[in-house]
């Protein structure tokens, strides 16, 4: 593989293509809210924001967001963290050319979830999810790595969705960290008896 084959990941349009083990497929096929899927998972979830800022997007990102190659973009960052481990890694792109009535909260985040206001806004419309493995050279790994102080994971699933909202796109990719694993469903009622 050529060192710009490995910047681009392979996004496939059904989970089964990217060969994850059961557990692993689980999560990357959760309908609805993963935010919601992770706070009922764990005793405690929080987002740790890792930026907010303006970034050119990744070369495998452009087309999904309508760009003709990579261009301008508003990017975020962040961990999802539950029962103090990082779980999920969430990059989030909005073309430049989006308004604040397109996506009027995004700015205002921080270390609240994007999840929050994405399932609860009525004008919101999900897209088809797309599946892939994440390896060493694609940028997402780098930037995975660096935000866990340089863990030596050597693959990563992840998938992604477009959300759209009046005339305005927004690209979600989430990268399933090997913690994600430990976490069991209704794990919040059994630390609390």
């Amino acid at each position: 593989m050529t060192r710009q084959s490995l910047r681009q990941a392979a996004w496939q349009p059904h989970a089964g293509a990217v060969r994850a083990p059961a557990r692993m497929r689980d999560w990357l096929t959760t309908e609805g809210s993963l935010t919601a899927r992770l706070t009922a998972s764990s005793g405690s979830f929080r987002v740790r924001r890792l930026h907010q800022r303006a970034a050119t997007c990744l070369a495998d990102e452009a087309r999904a967001i309508g760009l003709a190659r990579p261009g301008r973009v508003w990017e975020r960052e962040v961990l999802l963290v539950c029962d103090g481990k990082p779980v999920v890694f969430g990059h989030t792109v909005v073309p430049t050319s989006c308004t604040a009535a397109d996506w009027p909260l995004f700015s205002a985040l921080g270390e609240r979830s994007l999840g929050t206001t994405l399932f609860y806004d009525p004008l919101v419309r999900r897209g088809q999810l797309e599946y892939a493995r994440i390896r060493a050279g694609h940028p997402l790994m780098e930037r995975v790595r660096a935000s866990l102080g340089g863990a030596d994971e050597t693959l990563y699933y992840a998938r992604r969705c477009v959300y759209r909202r009046r005339q305005g796109l927004l690209m979600v990719t989430e990268v399933f960290l090997p913690a994600v694993l430990a976490l069991t469903p209704g794990q919040t009622q059994q630390n609390t008896k």
